[in-house]
């Protein structure tokens, strides 16, 4: 999504607490661009719009910043992706030993769906075939993304010894090189403008499939928890899926310290919940949420805030654990 629309997003959630200066105030952590901080933008009008409080954003150079604030109760909300929250849950990966245990999950909201791809031309069309290619890696800026190519590579008992790592900073920047022709595969939501942009730039571009073996599920789920492999097939919005493939699947969650109000956790996730067709209005990143996977679960390490499990199980959508 283009720039603009995430000021718009930003510019909609001022004007809503201008009108409602009067109501309670929570703030979300957010990033300061990119995906999450059109999620929180998001949320942010929905709640301001429908729960009787007026929600922030409160950019931060990234989820690892505003991760710790939220678990020392110091802001209310935060959002990530099911992977970095599972880390921060337990401190393990990007997190480990930094365990922030008075997280809450509040709702899963809408799921992505992340490929590596290639050059059409290339000849390269799944994993196994990248041994001895070139392939990003470090992200000093935006480390989530080694651990996603970590977790493609070890779905074809591949690593960092089999291929060529070429070291990047972040995600635009290993954009820019591949479109320079400096990386043999790429990484990016299918369905995401920057697909489109990068096909047109090198004449066509491929995604790549992942083997839904149990074991290479598994490889793959070290590096990225609580992600799953599912199929994609080719549509009109999902250049480069030429054919019928598997790729991972990540979900975006919200949550929030576990001592934020019953009023508040309840009136949000209502909000939420009751507003699906003017969430799904708010980009075509929302295209995928529905209010009925709210209440999805990720196991007892990433437990719900008991306001949230009240609500689910009053609209009946909370299955127990």
């Amino acid at each position: 999504m283009k720039a603009n629309r995430i000021v718009s997003l930003i510019f909609a959630t001022v004007l809503l607490g201008t009108a409602q200066a009067q109501a309670e105030t929570v703030g979300i952590g957010t990033t300061k661009g990119g995906a999450t901080a059109q999620v929180s933008a998001g949320i942010s009008i929905i709640v301001s719009s429908h729960a009787g409080m007026q929600m922030r954003p409160r950019p931060m150079g990234g989820t690892a910043q505003y991760v710790p604030v939220v678990n020392a109760g110091e802001l209310e909300f935060g959002v990530s992706n099911a992977m970095q929250a599972y880390m921060d849950f337990t401190g393990t990966g990007m997190s480990q030993g930094k365990k922030s245990p008075n997280l809450r999950l509040v709702a899963s909201l809408m799921t992505f769906k992340s490929g590596l791809f290639a050059k059409a031309d290339s000849g390269i069309r799944t994993i196994a075939d990248l041994k001895g290619k070139r392939v990003p890696g470090e992200f000093s800026g935006a480390p989530l993304f080694k651990y996603l190519f970590e977790a493609n590579l070890a779905n074809a008992e591949l690593g960092w010894n089999d291929v060529t790592m070429i070291p990047q900073a972040g995600l635009r920047q290993h954009w820019d090189a591949f479109t320079k022709g400096k990386l043999d595969v790429g990484l990016a939501a299918i369905g995401s403008g920057i697909v489109k942009k990068i096909n047109a730039a090198v004449g066509g571009i491929v995604f790549l499939d992942l083997s839904t073996d149990e074991a290479a599920v598994k490889r793959m789920n070290k590096f990225a928890p609580k992600a799953s492999i599912r199929t994609v097939n080719p549509a009109k919005p999902f250049v480069g899926v030429l054919a019928p493939i598997d790729v991972i699947h990540f979900k975006y969650l919200l949550w929030a310290n576990k001592d934020v109000s019953d009023k508040v956790i309840y009136a949000v996730v209502k909000a939420l919940y009751d507003n699906e067709e003017q969430i799904h209005g708010l980009s075509p990143l929302w295209r995928s949420h529905k209010s009925a996977a709210m209440a999805t679960q990720f196991g007892k390490e990433m437990p719900y805030h008991p306001a949230a499990v009240k609500f689910y199980k009053e609209v009946g959508i909370w299955k127990g654990m």
